[in-house]
């Protein structure tokens, strides 16, 4: 099994706006170093060619949307807390509006299966509507493989 993890951010301003310029320019060398991290499957991209392009959606202009598969949780909590992104991750409030809701989900998928970013904007629903549990966690309630892989849900997919 896999780690999905999706998470939003409410944009300050749009896009590309003097205000998020400099979150732009990060784009590309944060997403490269994602994209290289041990544990790395499988990111959304809005482009191939153009990596400051942020993932165009149906969930409104200022959610900015990051939606990824890894290995395990430690390779995704290692790029998230133990690479360069951390500083990044530091500045966020420089560029995105703070949320009171959940805002990042993860759940556990078959390997070779990527989810769609519907099923990644339902997990999150999820979790904001019922709380952790094996479909829906977040690294401080975090649910273990074998936890998930008992779900019907699961055995379904594996048929």
């Amino acid at each position: 099994m896999h780690l999905a993890e999706l998470n939003v951010a409410h944009l300050r301003a749009p896009i590309d706006s003097p205000e998020l310029a400099e979150f732009v320019a990060l784009l590309e060398p944060v997403n490269a170093l994602a994209d290289e991290a041990p544990g790395f499957v499988w990111r959304l991209k809005e482009s191939e060619t153009d990596p400051t392009a942020t993932v165009v959606h149906d969930y409104g202009d200022y959610l900015l949307i990051n939606f990824s598969v890894w290995e395990s949780r430690e390779s995704l909590w290692n790029y998230v807390y133990r690479s360069p992104h951390l500083g990044v991750l530091r500045r966020r409030k420089e560029w995105f509006l703070r949320m009171a809701e959940p805002y990042m989900v993860m759940w556990w998928v078959p390997e070779g299966r990527i989810p769609s970013l519907a099923e990644g904007m339902a997990r999150l629903e999820r979790l904001r509507a019922e709380g952790p549990g094996p479909e829906a966690f977040t690294f401080k309630e975090f649910y273990d493989v074998s936890e998930a892989a008992s779900l019907p849900a699961a055995a379904e997919v594996r048929k």
